[in-house]
C-alpha cells in the first residue's frame, strides 16, 4: 500500500500553528510513512516554526480581511486568485489524498480547491463561535472537528465530531520538574509567580497594563513570565527589564516550562491558549481581543467563565483593573486551586490523536 499523503493548511498565529503541528506529529506516530506538506502564508510565522518542527511547508500569497484598516483589502481578490492558482499547482505536484485545515488564511482556498477536487477534507473550528469562512468551508468538508458543545448551529450536525482541541504534547503531557522551570526563567521556586501572555504576536492592552502595574506586583513579592509579543519588547524599561523578579522576552519557545512555573496566568481568549490552560489545569484572567472576528474571543472566554474557571477583564479595562485583580488573586490560594481546577474539566486529552485518527479513517482497511 502507497504511502498516504496529507496537506495540512493554516495558520498566521501561534493559535494555528501549534495545534496543526500536534495533528501532524500524532498522524505520523499513527503511521511513520505518511507523507505531511503544509501550506501556509508567505511571511508569516508558519513559515519559521513548521520547518523548526521537521515538515515541510510551501507558502502561498494570501491574507486576511482587516477590520480595522479597510483600505488596505483593496488587493483581496487579486491575492485570492493568486492564491488558487498557487494552491492548484502544488496539488498536482504533491497529489493529496486528505486535506486538513485548522483555520487562518491559508486554509481557506486550500480546503475549497480540495473539495472543488473531491479530495477527502477536514476542517478544525477551534472556537465557541465558528467564523465566516469555516463556516462555508463546513458545508462541503468530509468532516468538520469543534472543540466545544453547540457548534451544530454552524455546521450539519451529520458530519460534525467533537474533538476537542490539540495541544502541543510537551504541554498536555509535561513532566516538567518545577526546580527546572524555574531555573529555564531564572526565576527563584516557592515565590508566586504570574505567567503574562498575548499570544505569539503579543497584546497591545496587556502590554500596556503590565508596563503601569509590574513594578507594584514586583513590590508585593509576585514573580512575573512575560511573553511581550514580536517587535514590543523595546517599549518596556531596560531597569524593569533587568529585574530578577521578571523574566521579559518577546517569545517563549518553551511554554511548557512556563506553565509549570506559573500559579497564574493572564492571556488573551484565543482558542489554543485557553486549550493550554485547560490542559495545565491553571487558574487564569482572560482578556478577549475585543476586534477577533464575530468576537469569538468573548464567547471562547465566556465557556470558562461559566463554569468557574477563569476570571475575565474586558479589554477597554485592563490598564484600570489588571494589577490590582492579580494582586488580590494571587493571594487567595482557594480560589487559585479552584479555578485551575474547574479548568482542568474542560479539557479533552488526545485532541490530536483523535483528530488524526478520523483523517487517516477513510483509508484503512476494514476487511
Amino acid at each position: 500500500m502507497k504511502a498516504l499523503k496529507v496537506i495540512i493548511a493554516g495558520g498566521g498565529t501561534g493559535g494555528h500553528i501549534f495545534p496543526a503541528i500536534a495533528v501532524a506529529n500524532a498522524l505520523k506516530n499513527l503511521d511513520a510513512q505518511i507523507e505531511i506538506l503544509f501550506i501556509g502564508a508567505k511571511g508569516k510565522m508558519e513559515m519559521e516554526k513548521v520547518p523548526q518542527a521537521g515538515f515541510n511547508i510551501q507558502g502561498i500569497d494570501i491574507a486576511g480581511f482587516n477590520r480595522s484598516q479597510l483600505w488596505k483589502n483593496w488587493s483581496l481578490p487579486y491575492k485570492l486568485i493568486l492564491s488558487f492558482i498557487q494552491v492548484k499547482k502544488i496539488f498536482k505536484a504533491f497529489h493529496p489524498d486528505a486535506v486538513f485545515g485548522v483555520g487562518g488564511y491559508s486554509s481557506f482556498p486550500v480546503l475549497r480547491y480540495a473539495q472543488k477536487q473531491q479530495i477527502p477534507n477536514f476542517l478544525h473550528e477551534a472556537n465557541s463561535f465558528a467564523g465566516k469562512a469555516n463556516i462555508m468551508l463546513g458545508k462541503n468538508a468530509t468532516m468538520v472537528m469543534v472543540a466545544t458543545n453547540g457548534m451544530e448551529r454552524f455546521f450539519p450536525k451529520n458530519n460534525m465530531i467533537h474533538t476537542g482541541n490539540p495541544v502541543r504534547s510537551e504541554i498536555a503531557r509535561s513532566t516538567i520538574n518545577l526546580e527546572d522551570a524555574f531555573e529555564y526563567f531564572g526565576l527563584k521556586q516557592g515565590l508566586p509567580t504570574v505567567l503574562i501572555m498575548g499570544g505569539s504576536l503579543g497584546a497591545r492592552s496587556i502590554n500596556r497594563g503590565m508596563i503601569e502595574g509590574l513594578s507594584r506586583l514586583i513590590e508585593n513579592g509576585i514573580q512575573v513570565i512575560w511573553q511581550t509579543g514580536k517587535g514590543n519588547l523595546e517599549l518596556i524599561d531596560s531597569q524593569l527589564r533587568k529585574n530578577k523578579m521578571a523574566c521579559i522576552t518577546e517569545f517563549i519557545s518553551k511554554m511548557n516550562y512556563a506553565y509549570a512555573a506559573a500559579d497564574l496566568v493572564v492571556s488573551r481568549a484565543g482558542a489554543i491558549a485557553i486549550a493550554e490552560i485547560c490542559a495545565t489545569g491553571k487558574a487564569s484572567i482572560l482578556v478577549p481581543y475585543p476586534l477577533a472576528a464575530e468576537d469569538h474571543q468573548t464567547a471562547n472566554a465566556m465557556t470558562l467563565v461559566n463554569s468557574g474557571a477563569a476570571v475575565l477583564i474586558k479589554d477597554a479595562n485592563v490598564k484600570e483593573e489588571l494589577t490590582d485583580t492579580i494582586l488580590s488573586m494571587i493571594k487567595n490560594k482557594e480560589k487559585i486551586n479552584a479555578l485551575g481546577m474547574a479548568a482542568s474539566q474542560l479539557f479533552t486529552a488526545d485532541a490530536d490523536v483523535l483528530i488524526a485518527k478520523e483523517i487517516i479513517k477513510p483509508f484503512v482497511n476494514h476487511d
